[in-house]
């Protein structure tokens, strides 16, 4: 390789002075102005000033202020959260920002693409992205995609003297290595100038976002219905357009669940925060959706389910069909392989395996070649089996070619006797069964500068074998037992051999790992076939991109939710295929990262548990918040109605400042306390949930209905109450607000589970729980002892019996749902001691 030195220090400072940073800024929106614009456009706002407008219209000054009051305190509530949502996505953003390597001051460095200036010496390898427009001034069969800008899926190849010799950001190495001076950053490269970016992709709703959102466009519809029934039937009975029109909004307000999309928004958001804080970055929110119905994890083998610490432990001589173990003493008798090894390595090794071979070249090797001689051709890894060739030559026209790769590719391109074949096959077995992860090295010769069109035509003489050992990591096992707790199916997906995954697979204890399928035969299989070995099978070896891409969309075609780990280029089709693709941080590639939908920054699978805890927490969380929203809003929504409808004696017990106070209730309670709400004990040994499952339905809306029915009975039972006993409107007003108060209380803390008992999760750590019913009690205190409040809400302050009377109606509307949590949970138990005893 030439010697090259890159950009000083002081060089960068002044490139980056003259010309900026390698960032392509566009025209976006202020998310602040961006969020009050939709905020002025949310129908209850819209509802809000209307109403307020009204009272100011009509003379009612108080009540005008109070809702000008209630528009601004909602307009707080609503930026705080989206404030919230979107200082999440900006740190997540900042997480994704890519990498690049440089060299600078003659020392290769990984630094932010952002950070990268004019003059910077460029090195663009297999698998990353590149970062900034360059020209390429040196290059080992280096190949381009540059279907981002040209449309075309092919690679490229390119060199110093090609007619074409620059890279573009954005485009991807699909083989080889460059290095490149940069010569545009920013906007003026390329890509900045015709506009295209991956923040102008619009990522598509989730079906459970489009499903809040079909929600609540039918409760906007069957609220704007109502609020025409109800204005004309006012204003048929009095005859005044103003009141009934008032009256009219008050239902219409007690329609709308617009908290759902808020805590939808809030969930997701903040869940992919909490989630990043952990290690694990989700680059899309809809990813934090699927997490916690995952049932199937694909996951490759090194450095995933091993440390990817490669040591040379053993080496195989053909010539004296003997296997020794490695030392820098004892490997003198085996210096020629270690040697064709090093030189079938690449120059600069990222591999972990083809660094150890250098380093073991270094130790066992006094007199260094490797500055002598440069690369003259390459031959990048490809076949089946895979193998890789280099041609090396020093200034006297002595040449190198030297070969590794799968033992198998050798097998099959060199011709052995059959004892031969019987000896490498013994010692590929002998190797791999101990778990080592092994390479064939061979040598050739060659006259003449007409390669060969393929490396498996060049006549090679086989040398022997390297093995090296990666060792499990040590949480592997306990990793792969939560998620077997959890219902969840774990596959190895590897390009290693079968013995040694089967080795490995023993070691960490894998479920299935006493057969393998490998990517030669599942490629050939038919469809039915194939889905029927892809699900019985846990362990795939010698896989190839089109194989795994194939065990994916068979497990997809089987209703399986599949996420699978990838690091490398082959990987990136089958990470996108995946309904949760999972790129290593450390290790991985950046077209890995790219494809994947989340990122686990130290590479280690055990987060993947903690991801799909959070993943089933955050979404029962939201399940829960729903469930509330809809079970209180059916007693606003009846409270307001029936009493109008059926021509009782207080027909408007409610005006809109009563409906838009318990609104400002409501909202808070199911963002902040249910979002807070810790994992439920049992939640990590349950089976997925399917994904087509939905909050929607009446499977699922049945408990919501009820409780909201019973409340219902509640309220509009102390209202006949106070009827019966001649109360006057403001003390049945009273009661009625009460009882709907309390009850709001005890639904947020029985809801808190729709399994464990409240006396259960009284003990859950939430600290917003006992805020925000402290806030509540405190604000209920207030409006019923404080004379001017009691007067503005046309209240009465009530006595102790009325008072116990609304609690405790309150209290038996709701905690009857106690009663049938016990039997689920007897349910439960007698189903496991049944099952117990078959």
């Amino acid at each position: 390789m030439q010697d090259i030195k890159g950009l000083t220090a002081k060089e960068v400072l002044e490139s980056r002075k003259k010309y900026g940073k390698n960032q392509v800024d566009y025209k976006k929106e202020n998310g602040f102005w961006k969020a009050v614009k939709s905020l002025v456009q949310e129908p209850m706002v819209l509802l809000l000033l209307v109403a307020a407008l009204l009272y100011f219209i009509s003379g009612d000054t108080g009540d005008g202020i109070f809702l000008a009051s209630a528009i601004v305190l909602v307009a707080a509530i609503s930026l705080y959260q989206d404030s919230r949502s979107r200082n999440a996505l900006e740190k997540l953003k900042a997480y994704t920002e890519p990498e690049c390597t440089v060299i600078r001051n003659g020392i290769t460095k990984k630094i932010k693409s952002e950070e990268l200036v004019i003059g910077d010496s460029l090195v663009a390898e297999e698998g990353t992205a590149i970062a900034a427009d360059a020209k390429i001034i040196q290059s080992n069969d280096f190949s381009v995609n540059e279907s981002i800008l040209t449309g075309e899926s092919l690679p490229v190849a390119k060199d110093a003297e090609s007619s074409d010799s620059y890279l573009y950001q954005g485009t991807t190495v699909a083989s080889g290595l460059a290095i490149a001076t940069v010569t545009a950053i920013g906007n003026k490269t390329k890509l900045g100038q015709i506009g295209k970016s991956l923040d102008s992709i619009k990522e598509e709703k989730t079906p459970l976002e489009r499903q809040i959102g079909n929600f609540v466009k039918k409760m906007v519809i069957i609220g704007a219905i109502v609020f025409l029934i109800v204005w004309l039937l006012n204003y048929y009975q009095s005859g005044e357009l103003l009141d009934s029109l008032l009256k009219a909004l008050t239902l219409a307000m007690s329609i709308l669940p617009e908290e759902i999309p808020v805590a939808f928004t809030t969930f997701m958001a903040l869940g992919a925060w909490r989630l990043m804080r952990l290690g694990i970055l989700v680059k899309q929110m809809k990813t934090v959706e699927t997490l916690g119905s995952a049932t199937v994890i694909c996951t490759d083998k090194t450095g995933t389910l091993t440390e990817n610490k490669m040591s040379l432990a053993k080496i195989y001589n053909f010539e004296t069909d003997s296997i020794s173990d490695y030392t820098e003493a004892s490997a003198n008798g085996n210096a020629t392989i270690i040697r064709m090894a090093m030189w079938a390595s690449e120059p600069i090794p990222f591999d972990p395996m083809e660094t150890a071979i250098h380093e073991a070249y270094r130790q066992t090797h006094v007199d260094d070649e490797r500055p002598g001689y440069k690369i003259v051709h390459e031959y990048p890894l490809g076949g089946k089996p895979p193998m890789m060739t280099h041609i090396f030559e020093n200034s006297a026209g002595n040449r190198i070619i030297a070969a590794k790769g799968a033992p198998e590719a050798f097998l099959n391109s060199i011709s052995f006797s059959e004892d031969q074949k019987n000896s490498i096959n013994s010692a590929i077995k002998q190797l791999a069964s101990d778990g080592y992860r092994i390479l064939g090295v061979a040598e050739s010769r060659f006259e003449g500068d007409h390669y060969p069109k393929q490396q498996q035509n060049f006549d090679f003489t086989f040398k022997g074998i390297v093995a090296f050992y990666d060792p499990p990591k040590k949480n592997i096992t306990s990793v792969l037992q939560e998620f077997y707790k959890a219902g969840i199916t774990v596959k190895i997906v590897t390009g290693d051999n079968a013995e040694t995954t089967a080795a490995i697979a023993r070691q960490i204890q894998f479920v299935g790992s006493e057969k393998s399928l490998n990517g030669d035969e599942l490629i050939q299989m038919d469809q039915q076939e194939l889905q029927q070995r892809v699900r019985d099978t846990h362990v795939f070896t010698r896989m190839y991109p089109e194989a795994k891409l194939k065990i994916i969309n068979a497990l997809k075609a089987q209703n399986e939710i599949v996420a699978m780990t990838g690091d490398g280029v082959n990987d990136g089709p089958a990470l996108k295929a995946a309904h949760i693709g999972i790129a290593m941080g450390k290790k991985g590639t950046e077209i890995a990262k790219q494809a994947a939908s989340l990122i686990l920054l130290e590479d280690d699978l055990s987060k993947m548990v903690t991801a799909i805890a959070m993943g089933r927490r955050i979404y029962t969380n939201l399940k829960k918040a729903i469930q509330y929203i809809i079970s209180i809003h059916i007693p606003i929504i009846l409270t307001v109605f029936l009493p109008l409808a059926l021509g009782w004696i207080y027909p408007n017990i409610f005006s809109p400042v009563h409906v838009i106070f318990l609104e400002l209730i409501m909202g808070p309670t199911c963002s902040i306390i249910y979002e807070n709400e810790p994992m439920e004990t049992n939640t990590m040994n349950e089976k997925p949930r399917p994904f087509s499952n939905t909050f929607f339905n009446w499977k699922e809306l049945t408990t919501s209905i009820i409780q909201g029915l019973a409340i219902t009975a509640g309220t509009l039972g102390i209202y006949q109450y106070a009827v019966y006993h001649d109360y006057n409107e403001n003390t049945t007003r009273t009661l009625v607000f009460t009882t709907l108060i309390i009850a709001n209380i005890f639904l947020t803390l029985v809801n808190r589970s729709f399994y464990y008992s409240v006396i259960k999760t009284l003990r859950y750590k939430n600290s917003m729980i006992t805020s925000i019913i402290g806030i509540t009690l405190l604000l209920l205190g207030l409006l019923l002892f404080v004379p001017p409040l009691t007067a503005f809400f046309e209240f009465e302050t009530l006595s102790l019996q009325s008072l116990v009377t609304s609690i405790l109606i309150g209290f038996i509307s709701v905690i009857w749902y106690e009663i049938i949590k016990a039997f689920k949970r007897l349910n439960h138990q007698s189903y496991k001691w049944l099952k117990r005893q078959i």
